[in-house]
């Protein structure tokens, strides 16, 4: 019967938050209001990026990537999310569960690399600003954005490969609410322990080698903020890195918490709160984040709004 149940294994049921209606009811709104916010606040800043001339450095380049990537992790997870809220059958395909996750795995890990990036262009910006234009060429910035979705696809789909050999007989119910690594391992009848070391290694490589970058990179730009002798120029230059540390504390905080512990202390109910947090709530904030604290960024959306009123 073990064998029979995993060859016929089709689909997934995903459990959810809750399966009381008035509260999925309730969390349906809730999260297609963010989602919603989220589409037009990420596509906007990607658009005024595109659009402002003034907008055209390294800096806006990565955070236009940075948009991209929150708006496709976002809708790797919240549509079939919504639709779940409110449908009978919970249920995801098992080649939808594979894509889900793979899709999810791969954004989430580039959005480290290019924060890891963005805090780069924040170090060779203040602490080395006569090299700026050859250290962040348009070359350079490309290619660390086609090495980290290069990368990230690869580790991606090592993941998603290994996850999918598992075999899934005795339950295919899913304690979340979407096809992520550590609830799949905790369904399957399989040794998961090679699954949980690339896991731990892989992920951990990503996402500690990233933050490690980010938290140097912050240490050197401190310590040049330091010497700077007039206050007022010390606290605007550190004002050009207060929405990206606002973004990095977030996104590690929550990513690191879910990914970087023992299996053993994995609590699923706990981890979907988290995970909801960073899959749907984070790539809401980011565009809300850099218009509200980046003055640039304000400026540019003030000139392309009067530019559209007074053109009619």
């Amino acid at each position: 019967m073990p064998g029979e149940n995993c060859s016929v294994l089709t689909e997934f049921i995903l459990l959810g938050f809750t399966d009381r209606p008035e509260l999925e009811i309730l969390l349906f709104g809730l999260f297609l209001l963010i989602y919603t916010t989220t589409l037009v606040g990420n596509v906007g800043l990607i658009v005024l990026v595109q659009v402002n001339a003034c907008l055209h450095t390294p800096m806006y380049y990565f955070l236009s990537n940075l948009s991209f990537l929150d708006l496709s992790c976002s809708s790797a997870i919240a549509p079939k999310m919504l639709v779940n809220l409110l449908a009978q059958q919970k249920t995801i395909s098992l080649i939808g569960c594979a894509t889900q996750m793979f899709l999810f795995a791969a954004f989430a890990d580039a959005e480290c690399l290019i924060l890891a990036a963005m805090a780069y262009d924040r170090y060779v910006a203040i602490c080395h600003p006569l090299l700026y234009t050859i250290a962040m060429s348009h070359r350079v910035c490309t290619s660390l954005v086609a090495g980290a979705y290069l990368s990230v696809a690869l580790t991606s789909l090592v993941h998603t490969s290994f996850t999918f050999t598992l075999s899934f007989c005795g339950s295919n119910v899913i304690n979340h609410f979407f096809c992520d690594i550590p609830p799949l391992l905790d369904i399957s009848c399989s040794d998961t322990h090679i699954n949980q070391l690339l896991l731990f290694t892989l992920c951990g490589f990503i996402q500690t080698s990233t933050f490690l970058a980010i938290v140097v990179s912050y240490t050197c730009i401190l310590s040049t903020i330091l010497q700077i002798r007039a206050a007022e120029s010390r606290h605007k230059t550190f004002y050009t890195c207060t929405s990206h540390l606002t973004a990095v504390g977030l996104f590690y905080g929550s990513l690191l918490f879910t990914y970087l512990r023992p299996s053993s202390s994995y609590s699923l109910d706990t981890d979907k709160v988290i995970s909801a947090f960073y899959t749907v709530i984070i790539p809401m904030l980011n565009p809300l984040i850099y218009s509200l604290r980046n003055k640039e960024v304000k400026d540019a959306l003030r000139r392309t709004v009067e530019r559209r009123v007074f053109s009619q």
